[in-house]
């Protein structure tokens, strides 16, 4: 397993450009399981999860071509309707092959997901959804099977608002008969973006970024091919990270290529906190900040704050001045950072859903562990400020989800080094 080896402190300045996010490509790339013609992208991310959806595509008879920047994928035919464990295993996202799958084919076989161990994560929203629009759902063996004559449009309030169950009952309702609306439904940006692109296909969606969504059910034929490649939305976690990089390193780094209006609320917390910092439409510059101050979170749906940046925002309240508090909302193990933080130097304490953490003046190098994707991000930001070198093993979760950071970090001026394992 590669390990990468970061020495510190360092003062991060220049300019990185963001990723097309990964949140977002996965279940695009899913929908092309409802196009019956190939279906081109602009500048999908080099990322282990992106490369393993896109396998279990190829698995069902998805064919892929790639020139340059542009990559294509055709699933005209297909094979099957059968996800195997194999792949789904390594990846939650896997489970949104449910929808369109069933939306086409009126069956599906897909094994129950895996991915990061950061809680239990259920599906049971997603079958929910699947039987209110008509689908009958077994689970036999660890797979789920699933079959349906014809979906009908119908009305789905969601008991949460699950990013996944939402994403994979637009695909459904695309090719169900009739009117579905979702209620409670998911409202981050990326669920937009999935609109976008499934509007660019010819179909009729509203409500997209709130709470209800409507989608107008459409024949298979009338599906249309896309006037040019689809670009996905910059990565609002990855900016996110960079963005928190340079207020802890000191430095001036302007954060490229993504909607600042997507981190509205970390960006809040951020000012908050004391950090100074300058944002137009598709960009962000931090400036160098005056002493920061600890501040109390909770992580919420969209538009509070995310998930997927309490990690992040932990490194930087562990060298803070004064106490900051973090409540985990979503995911009900999702702290496993704290122990290798602590490894560190940092100073954390868990109750609970909470962890209360004491700003300390500074952070020593020591080996540590990723423990899931967002962790692995929070232990390079530890790493780059403390002082000495850390040496962080188990980055294939870093992998998952950040195309080359530690080459896009290097280049503002951070001394990474990554050793092949």
């Amino acid at each position: 397993m590669d390990k990468l080896f970061v020495e510190g402190p360092v003062t991060l300045n220049g300019s990185v450009k963001v990723s097309s996010a990964k949140n977002a490509t996965l279940p695009i790339l899913v929908a092309t399981l409802l196009c019956p013609y190939a279906v081109k992208f602009d500048s999908i991310p080099d990322l282990m999860d992106v490369s393993t959806i896109i396998k279990l595509l190829q698995s069902m008879g998805v064919k892929l071509s790639q020139s340059g920047d542009e990559t294509t994928l055709d699933a005209t035919t297909l094979m099957n309707q059968h996800a195997d464990y194999a792949l789904v295993k390594t990846m939650r996202a896997s489970v949104l092959v449910l929808g369109p799958l069933l939306a086409r084919y009126g069956v599906a076989s897909v094994s129950l997901p895996g991915g990061c161990a950061i809680g239990a994560r259920p599906v049971d929203i997603h079958l929910m959804g699947m039987e209110k629009l008509g689908a009958q759902i077994q689970i036999e063996n660890g797979y789920i099977k699933a079959t349906a004559k014809k979906l009908i449009g119908a009305v789905i309030t969601l008991p949460f608002p699950s990013v996944g169950a939402t994403e994979n009952l637009m695909m459904a309702a695309v090719l169900a008969e009739g009117e579905t609306v979702i209620e409670n439904a998911a409202m981050e940006p990326e669920i937009d973006d999935l609109a976008d692109f499934l509007i660019a296909q010819g179909v009729k969606i509203s409500g997209a970024g709130t709470s209800r969504i409507i989608i107008q059910g459409i024949p298979i034929e009338r599906l249309k091919p896309a006037t040019k490649p689809y670009r996905v939305i910059g990565d609002r976690i990855e900016a996110a990270t960079f963005i928190i990089a340079a207020i802890m390193t000191g430095g001036e780094v302007k954060v490229e290529g993504f909607k600042p209006k997507h981190l509205t609320y970390v960006l809040e917390i951020l000012k908050k906190m004391g950090a100074d910092f300058v944002a137009d439409e598709n960009s962000l510059t931090v400036k160098k900040s005056n002493r920061l101050k600890g501040v109390a979170i909770e992580t919420a749906p969209y538009p509070g704050f995310p998930t997927d940046v309490q990690a992040q925002m932990m490194a930087l309240m562990s060298i803070v001045e004064g106490s900051s508090i973090v409540t985990e909302t979503i995911f009900e193990n999702r702290f496993m950072h704290v122990p290798e933080m602590g490894r560190m130097g940092a100073r954390v304490t868990l109750k609970g859903k909470s962890a209360l953490i004491e700003g300390v003046e500074s952070l020593s190098g020591a080996p540590v562990m990723c423990t899931d994707l967002r962790a692995s991000a929070a232990l390079i930001l530890c790493a780059m400020v403390a002082k000495g070198t850390t040496e962080i093993q188990r980055v294939y979760h870093l992998d998952r989800g950040y195309e080359k950071i530690d080459e896009k970090l290097t280049n503002l001026g951070a001394r990474i080094k990554r050793v092949k394992g």
